[in-house]
């Protein structure tokens, strides 16, 4: 079957159900993946997206901050939640979608990790590589079957790669792209060997973004963006992805998020 996938850190969905819309609308994806939805579970924006035609929904909320949900067409044979660090904070949700030969979806919003890179001094940042590091221990401790049918997406909040970034050398000591980061989020990749789907498309040599900051007065002619959006598979579907796109336009929306949706298409 042919599948198409798309990500997004909403940065509050309600404030937002209106571009949410517009993505359904225009994209027609068969799944999205929300990130820092903002809300409770009883505040999500149900009925909107059941009227776009989004029946099977799973939430993960929390008020005010954090929260990740995925919308769907296909329905869920399952829905579970992980909590990491002990913290409460509602940064995961996973659903094995009804396809055939099954497919297992996880959703993340993985902390950002606050300015200053020094756990000693920032909680905030120590939390994230908390974080990272349960995540590579929950991956790592599941067996690895050659069969496994798992796609990773979400706000990682990590761009890993020189040209993730705006300035490889400039960035090399800001939160998201320290050495520490990045090699946690190898560690986590190699948990089980999952594939970088969109740089199956767009080569390492070239820049790639999914986030522009607030703090621009111009985010499109400064562009100085980073790669915090990431959707992996793992190696039974390394030859499933068969096109991707960032909607860069859609930093340009009115009241846009600082994160635009990145979107795959599959065949399963």
């Amino acid at each position: 079957m042919n599948f198409k996938l798309a990500t997004w850190n909403i940065n509050s969905v309600r404030l937002r159900i209106n571009l949410v819309e517009k993505l359904l609308a225009e994209q027609n994806p068969d799944v999205l993946c929300l990130q820092e939805i903002k809300c409770i579970n009883d505040a999500f924006p149900l009925k909107d997206i059941r009227k776009a035609g989004y029946e099977h929904v799973a939430i993960n909320g929390q008020k005010g901050y954090h929260g990740v949900a995925i919308v769907s067409r296909i329905p869920f044979k399952k829905v579970e939640t992980k909590e990491f660090c002990g913290k409460g904070d509602a940064r995961h949700v996973s659903v094995e979608l009804d396809v055939p030969g099954g497919l297992q979806l996880h959703n993340f919003y993985v902390p950002a990790g606050g300015d200053e890179p020094d756990p000693e001094i920032n909680e905030k940042f120590a939390h994230k590589l908390a974080f990272m590091r349960e995540m590579t221990e929950w991956y790592g401790g599941m067996k690895k079957k050659s069969e496994n049918r798992m796609v990773l997406v979400g706000d990682l909040n990590v761009a890993p790669l020189e040209h993730d970034v705006w300035s490889h050398k400039q960035l090399l000591k800001v939160v998201s792209h320290t050495p520490i980061e990045v090699d946690l989020m190898n560690e986590v990749i190699a948990s089980h060997d999952w594939v970088d789907v969109m740089r199956r498309f767009v080569p390492e040599t070239e820049k790639l973004y999914s986030w522009w900051s607030y703090r621009a007065k111009d985010w499109a002619a400064a562009d100085r963006g980073r790669r915090l959006d990431h959707i992996w598979v793992t190696p039974a579907l390394k030859d499933a992805p068969q096109s991707m796109q960032v909607l860069r336009e859609a930093r340009g929306w009115e009241r846009a998020s600082d994160h635009v949706p990145v979107i795959a298409t599959m065949k399963l």
